[in-house]
C-alpha cells in the first residue's frame, strides 16, 4: 500500500525543543487497550502538519506547527472505537488523519491531543462487480483503490489534485471533488453507505442497502463534509462505473473570462457534461500554457457514441471561439497535480495560496471581478488570477490563485482571505471542495447563517465534550 509522500522534510534540530508527549493515565489507558501508540518526536512532528500554507510556513522556518501529544495508528474499526472511548473518558481532543492533504488546516491536530492515523484502515473489498459497489476503508489512498477497481474494468472517476497523497476518508470528510467531477460527480455523489464511529466509541452503519431510499433524511449527509467534528468515518460503500477506454479533447482561446464562462454555461444548459471543462483567465493561460489569451480546455471520456455527442454540442457552442491545439489538454494532464513549488515559495517569503468558491452562473462574472480586484488592491500582492474548474447546470466553481510579498506574511495572508471570503459569502459558497478546516473557521458561522445553530446542536448531541477536531468548522476552540 502507498504512503503519502512528504511535502517537505523538517530541518535538522527541529525536535530538540519538542514538548513532552502525552503521559500518565491517558497514555496508560491507550496502551492498556492494546493500541499502536507512538510518542516519539519525529512521528509527532510528522503528524503535526498538513498542506495548509500556514503549516508550510512553520516547517520552512524549522518549526513544527502543532505538537500532538501522541499518535495512535488504528488498524481496525474496533481500535478507532477504543481510542475514542479513552479520549472521551479523559476529554482529550482527537483529530482523525489520513494522508493529511488538507490545504485549510483540517488535518492539523490540537496541541497535546491525539492524532488518530487512519491509514491502517486500508482494506479494499468486497467488490460487487454486478452492482458496481465497493467497500473500502477510510485509510485507502487513491491510487490503490483505482488499481483494485481497474482489475475489474471499473473506476470511481474521482481524481482530485491530491490523488496520490489523499485517502477515501479525507475525500468524504471534506466533500471533495475530483478534476473529472463534471462527468463522475463529487466524492459525496459516489457514496452509498458509511460506517462512522462517534465520540463515545459507538459505531454506526448508514445507508448501503439500496441506490436510493425514502426512509427519513439521508443520515450519511450528516457526516459527509463534517471534517471529523461529528464522528470518524471508518469505511464507505462507493459506486463505481465502467472504466473508459476512449476520449476526445478540444481547446479554445477566449476573448475574456466572462465570455468563456457564458460558453461553459451554454454547454451545460444543452445537457452536455464533459468530464473536464476548465476555463483559464489570460494570466493563468500564459503561465500554464504560454498562450496570450484565456483558454478553455475540454475532455470527455466513455462510450464513443456518448463522447461524440457531448463534444459535438461543445463544438457547436464554442463555434465563435478561436480553436487551439488539443495538445494543450495533454499538457494539462501531465502537469495538473504538480504543486512542488508551493512549499519552496513560502520558504522564500512569497505568500501564495488558492481559494476555491462556488456560485450560480448569474453571479460568477461579478464574483470573479470583485475577488480579483480585492486581491490586487491588497498591498503586497504580486499576482492574482482565476480559473473555472467544476461546472454544473446552475453554476460553477471558481479557483483563485494569489501571491504576495509582505514583511508580515501572516497578516497579509489573513487580509487576503478576509476580503475574498466576504465577497464569496455574498454571492455563493465560501468553499467548493477544500472544506473549512481551521483557515475558514472564522467565516463559517456567517456563511451558514441561521442553520449554524442546527450544526451546533448536532455537535452537542454527538460530541458533548467537544473532543472531535475542535476548532474546525467553528465548532469548539478559538478560530484561527
Amino acid at each position: 500500500m502507498r504512503r503519502p509522500v512528504a511535502a517537505r522534510d523538517y530541518p535538522s534540530g527541529t525536535f530538540d525543543a519538542a514538548p513532552a508527549p502525552l503521559e500518565g493515565v491517558v497514555l496508560a489507558a491507550l496502551t492498556d487497550e492494546g493500541l499502536d501508540v507512538d510518542t516519539s518526536a519525529p512521528t509527532r512532528a510528522k503528524h503535526g502538519r498538513d498542506w495548509w500554507p500556514v503549516s508550510l510556513l512553520e516547517v520552512g522556518a524549522g518549526r513544527v506547527p502543532v505538537w500532538p501529544g501522541v499518535v495512535v495508528r488504528a488498524h481496525s474499526e474496533s481500535q478507532v472505537e477504543a481510542t475514542l472511548r479513552v479520549a472521551s473518558r479523559f476529554a482529550v481532543p482527537v483529530t482523525a488523519q489520513g494522508g493529511r492533504s488538507s490545504v485549510v488546516g483540517g488535518a492539523q491536530p490540537r496541541p497535546g491531543g491525539i492524532a488518530l492515523d487512519l491509514t491502517g484502515l486500508n482494506a479494499i473489498g468486497p467488490i460487487d462487480v454486478v452492482s458496481g459497489l465497493v467497500e473500502v476503508g477510510a485509510g485507502v489512498f487513491g491510487p490503490d483503490l483505482d488499481e483494485a477497481l481497474a482489475t475489474h474494468s471499473l473506476t470511481l472517476g474521482h481524481l482530485p489534485q491530491s490523488f496520490e497523497i489523499s485517502t477515501v476518508g479525507g475525500w468524504l470528510a471534506c466533500r471533495g471533488a475530483g478534476q473529472y467531477s463534471n462527468r463522475y460527480g463529487t466524492a459525496a455523489d459516489l457514496v452509498r453507505g458509511l460506517r462512522v464511529t462517534l465520540a463515545n466509541g459507538t459505531s454506526l452503519a448508514l445507508g448501503a442497502r439500496a441506490p436510493r431510499a425514502a426512509v427519513g433524511p439521508d443520515l450519511t449527509q450528516v457526516f459527509l463534509g463534517s471534517e471529523g467534528t461529528l464522528g470518524v468515518i471508518t469505511s464507505a460503500t462507493l459506486v463505481a462505473r465502467a472504466r473508459p477506454s476512449y476520449d476526445e479533447r478540444l481547446a479554445y482561446g477566449v476573448a475574456s473570462f466572462a465570455s468563456g464562462l457564458d460558453v461553459c454555461r451554454r454547454i451545460l444548459r444543452r445537457g452536455a457534461s464533459p468530464a473536464v471543462l476548465r476555463l483559464y483567465d489570460e494570466i493563468e493561460a500564459e503561465r500554464l500554457f504560454g498562450v496570450s489569451q484565456g483558454v478553455l480546455l475540454v475532455l470527455d471520456e466513455g462510450e464513443p457514441a456518448l463522447v461524440g455527442a457531448t463534444m459535438s454540442l461543445v463544438a457547436h457552442e464554442a463555434a465563435s471561439l478561436h480553436p487551439l491545439d488539443p495538445a494543450l489538454v495533454a499538457h494539462w494532464l501531465e502537469h495538473r497535480n504538480d504543486v512542488s513549488a508551493l512549499a519552496d515559495l513560502w520558504a522564500r517569503g512569497v505568500v501564495v495560496d488558492t481559494i476555491e468558491v462556488a456560485a450560480p452562473w448569474a453571479a460568477l462574472a461579478t464574483l470573479s471581478g470583485q475577488v480579483l480586484d480585492a486581491l490586487r488592491r491588497r498591498e503586497g500582492t504580486v499576482v492574482a488570477s482565476v480559473h473555472q474548474s467544476h461546472a454544473y447546470l446552475d453554476g460553477a466553481c471558481l479557483y483563485f490563485t494569489f501571491a504576495g510579498l509582505s514583511e508580515e506574511p501572516l497578516a497579509y495572508y489573513r487580509a487576503a482571505w478576509d476580503a475574498a471570503m466576504e465577497i464569496a459569502r455574498v454571492h455563493g459558497a465560501i468553499s467548493h471542495h477544500h472544506g473549512v478546516g481551521h483557515n475558514r473557521a472564522r467565516f463559517a458561522r456567517a456563511a451558514l447563517g441561521d442553520s449554524f445553530g442546527v450544526l451546533e446542536g448536532l455537535k452537542t448531541f454527538l460530541d458533548p465534550q467537544g473532543i472531535m477536531n475542535p476548532g474546525v468548522l467553528a465548532l469548539g476552540g478559538v478560530p484561527w
